[in-house]
């Protein structure tokens, strides 16, 4: 937690935004409206959370321009107070730093090249021909197969595991029990037995992609599997063979995508969400959670598939409905049909 104090007109300098009230007032940490102390900065995301102004005990707090009046509390009035207490806090909890340097416990190949700022922690693998880029970290337990590549800053939690020739570009963050580039299922039925298909493609990843504890994304089977930049990924996610999500995507928790499909740029895409294999996701699309594509969605929009939820007994009861939707439909059909030949007139 930041020790260090600071005054509301040199983070307003800093980070932009206009400061009211007493721009001397300093702040060590950012907090919830709910939970602040004095020497805390809190933000105001949500008007409807606006009546938490009055009781806040925060010595400063973050606002948007249609709230700037409703405190009296020293305030820092920008556009998007979410974003700008992400960088905030950023700026006031920067992660501890990693010594440069192989720890001795590490096995790295001959042949693999490792720049000098980088840290590479205890127990960790190399494979030969890695390419590990500078200031990269890499915690403890991690495994990087033969012919990996990872760009600059990226940082490794403790037991990531990349399999060999995958690629990873600049700032990347995978947190532990993330496995990149396993092969994808490819299977191939021959007199009652399955064969396995090699997946001889890489998994390729842009910059800036963070991705969460133990998910999951397999290599391509003959082309790449591939995440472009700026792609955030929650925990739990699996990413089959040769899919492809746009840049600046957004994936929550226990999402499952299948393979060959394609994920369109800042789309958003809810927990628990399902996509089925080879099917195109344009652009801007937001999915809500536990939600199943079936088919391909080619214009950007708001697309949901969830059954409201209601008591056992009622639920099944309209469970029961459904399964005769299909019946009804016709014997509604059927019902027109006679109505319009009982009365002619009523088609003109």
């Amino acid at each position: 937690m930041s020790g260090i104090v600071y005054r509301l007109d040199d983070i307003a300098a800093r980070f932009g935004g206009r400061v009211l009230g007493n721009a001397a007032a300093q702040v060590s940490q950012v907090a919830t409206l709910d939970s602040a102390q004095e020497n805390n900065i809190a933000f105001l995301a949500n008007s409807k959370y606006r009546a938490q102004l009055a009781t806040t005990r925060a010595g400063a707090v973050i606002v948007a321009e249609a709230d700037a009046e409703a405190t009296e509390l020293p305030r820092i009035v920008c556009d998007n107070p979410y974003s700008y207490f992400a960088k905030l806090s950023a700026f006031l909890n920067p992660l501890p730093p990693a010594a440069a340097g192989i720890h001795a416990s590490a096995v790295v190949g001959k042949t693999a090249r490792i720049a000098a700022s980088a840290h590479v922690g205890a127990n960790v693998v190399i494979g030969e021909g890695a390419q590990i880029g500078a200031h990269c970290v890499i915690r403890e337990g991690c495994s990087i197969g033969a012919g990996v590549v990872l760009g600059e800053n990226v940082r490794l939690y403790p037991r990531v595991v990349i399999y060999h020739d995958c690629v990873l570009g600049n700032n990347v963050i995978a947190h532990s029990g993330v496995v990149i580039g396993a092969d994808g299922f490819g299977i191939a039925m021959e007199e009652g037995r399955w064969l396995k298909i090699p997946q001889i493609g890489r998994v390729v990843i842009g910059n800036d992609v963070e991705i969460g504890a133990n998910t999951t994304i397999d290599r391509g089977a003959l082309d790449d599997t591939v995440i472009e930049e700026g792609v955030k990924l929650d925990n739990q996610i699996q990413i089959a063979h040769n899919v492809r999500i746009g840049a600046h995507t957004a994936i929550a928790g226990c999402v499952g995508i299948a393979g060959s499909a394609t994920i369109g740029k800042y789309c958003r895409i809810g927990g628990s969400a399902g996509i089925l294999g080879h099917l195109q996701i344009a652009d801007y699309v937001e999915i809500a959670s536990f939600t199943l594509i079936g088919k391909s969605i080619r214009e950007r929009g708001s697309y949901s598939g969830i059954f409201p939820f209601s008591s056992n007994q009622e639920w099944r009861k309209n469970a029961a409905h459904l399964r005769h939707l299909d019946k009804l439909a016709d014997r509604i059909k059927q019902l027109e049909q006679q109505m319009a030949a009982l009365n002619p007139a009523s088609d003109k």
